[in-house]
């Protein structure tokens, strides 16, 4: 290929990049809140995830949009790691439609000379509309540059020799389709965007400067490279974000692998059943296998989206980390993220102690020291998510959101208090340990925080309160009784005085303990409940 020709591809590269990014964020301006209601509304399964990251990939156009943005609710707290997953796969499928765009439209149709009117309307609507008419404008403008660069491309590779000379990178033998992978995974990472490189690759096998197999083993390393932007997102994340960035990685390395391993397979039994068809129209093969290697891909994993979430978890265990690790000072602009990051660091707040409970609880309660400084720690948290909490102004707030942050302000301080029960815990629950008419109550408080921990992990909230409710309940009634079980035994001279006040104390400890647990596990599921249109009515703050 001669200088100018280079030249003019590489201008019709840019073209392309500018065209996709101004529409990709055009196409988000747009969608604006909805893309966050439609991942969190439809992460349910698995599933459910897949499809919906393929379409908001596919109706965005970029897969970057949705990787880095469901990045950020797995940091926020909005989605679980695991839940995350779905998405994330079906991302992969989506980012394929633009092949198809390119395939069918770019190539097929001359739609260059038809881009400048195109790109003139939609700057006439950027400069004179408002609003969604300005955003709707620039998604026009976009779409037009975006095809006239692949217009571009066409006429600087056609009949200037070949882009990626064979002898160089030979597309049949495994070390030349690794090569041409590596270079498809650089091309991604410089121009962070695999769908540039997939069109530039249609270009160059449509205008016969590759061959399919060369052009396939392109695209294998673009599928990589795209992994690139969530690695970026994820710096400086927490540990839940890493994770979800790394599952993106390796699912992605994967696919690769297997859809290496099938090229030489796809490829053979495309010479010998569509040998004509595929010379006719290459693009189309090119693209129906990036689509192909990705569904399958999703389709082989998603049934193991558990083992694979248990996997990447164990590449990236937990460190003892603390519960305010992730928030943001001072918080964030955006009110939402802050409640985000507020509500999950009481999450791990409350999952903290009420590890602490049952060990607290346990046949043979040890490490106290250990125990103590832990409690000093997330004291420390504590008071770091009542200051983080303070720096959200109610006036900046819409109804919703208003009620959010109340709620958990009144989980916050339930969360103290139950802090305070901790403090008192070597005393009570010592005497709840050694008292034997105590034994029912403590095993069934030590049955219900076994349950509740992995409900809480899973952000069940609904679930957590009306378990947490039903034991304290169960608990408040039994309260009367043994009460009047020890007033009797003191006044019979079975047990002295000193002791008999020591198991009131840790009755009472049992039953402000659950009260506690029941109220919080309550108004996080308020919380959560109002992320929606409609909040419930915050309660005023009771004693106790």
């Amino acid at each position: 290929m001669g200088g100018g020709a280079a030249i003019g591809a590489l201008g019709g590269l840019g073209l392309f990049l500018m065209g996709m990014t101004v529409m990709s964020e055009a196409l988000r301006a747009l969608a604006g809140s909805r893309l966050r209601a439609w991942l969190l509304r439809f992460t349910r399964t698995p599933w459910s995830g897949a499809l919906i990251g393929a379409a908001t990939t596919a109706a965005l156009q970029s897969s970057s949009a949705t990787t880095v943005a469901t990045v950020g609710f797995v940091q926020a707290g909005l989605i679980s790691f695991p839940s995350s997953l779905g998405i994330i796969f079906g991302a992969n499928v989506g980012s394929t439609g633009l092949g198809w765009l390119v395939a069918l439209l770019g190539l097929k149709l001359d739609l260059a000379r038809l881009m400048p009117p195109l790109i003139a309307l939609g700057a006439c609507l950027r400069l004179l509309g408002r609003g969604r008419l300005a955003q709707i404008g620039f998604a026009l403008a976009g779409f037009g540059v975006l095809f006239l660069g692949i217009g571009t491309l066409q006429e600087a590779m056609a009949g200037h020799g070949v882009l990626l000379q064979p002898e160089r990178f030979d597309g049949a033998s495994v070390a030349g389709r690794f090569q041409l992978v590596l270079l498809g995974l650089l091309t991604t990472v410089i121009t962070q965007s695999s769908g540039a490189g997939v069109a530039t690759a249609l270009t160059a096998l449509t205008a016969g400067a590759i061959d399919l197999g060369q052009a396939g083993a392109l695209v294998i390393g673009m599928d990589v490279g795209t992994t690139i932007t969530a690695q970026i997102a994820a710096l400086g994340a927490n540990l839940s974000a890493r994770r979800t960035a790394a599952a993106h990685l390796v699912f992605n390395l994967a696919t690769a692998v297997m859809a290496f391993l099938l090229l030489p397979a796809y490829l053979g039994l495309g010479q010998r059943w569509l040998a004509g068809p595929i010379a006719a129209d290459p693009e189309f093969a090119l693209t129906a296998f990036h689509t192909g290697f990705n569904l399958l891909g999703v389709a082989l994993l998603l049934p193991f989206t558990s083992s694979f979430a248990h996997m990447i978890q164990a590449l990236l265990p937990a460190p003892d980390g603390r519960a305010a690790d992730d928030l943001d000072e001072p918080p964030s602009a955006d009110t939402g993220r802050a409640l985000d990051l507020a509500q999950t660091a009481q999450q791990r707040g409350l999952l903290e102690l009420m590890r602490h409970l049952r060990q607290a609880l346990g046949a043979a309660a040890s490490n106290g020291q250990r125990r103590a400084a832990g409690l000093e720690d997330l004291e420390a948290d504590l008071a770091r998510i009542e200051q983080f909490l303070d720096q959200i102004h109610l006036r900046r707030l819409d109804e919703p959101e208003a009620q959010r942050l109340l709620h958990l302000l009144h989980s916050l301080d339930h969360l103290q208090r139950l802090h305070e029960r901790c403090e008192e815990e070597p005393e009570r629950a010592s005497t709840v340990r050694q008292s034997g008419a105590l034994q029912r109550e403590r095993q069934d408080l030590l049955a219900a925080l076994e349950q509740l921990e992995p409900l809480v992990e899973a952000q069940q909230w609904g679930e957590v309160a009306r378990r947490s409710q039903a034991t304290g309940r169960s608990l408040h009634r039994r309260v009367k009784p043994l009460r009047q079980g020890v007033m009797a035994e003191v006044a019979s001279g079975g047990v002295e005085v000193e002791l008999a006040s020591q198991r009131l104390e840790a009755i009472r400890w049992l039953r402000r303990v659950s009260q506690h647990l029941g109220r919080i596990s309550g108004h996080l599921e308020a919380a959560a409940l109002a992320r929606g249109s409609g909040a419930p009515p915050c309660p005023t703050m009771s004693p106790g």
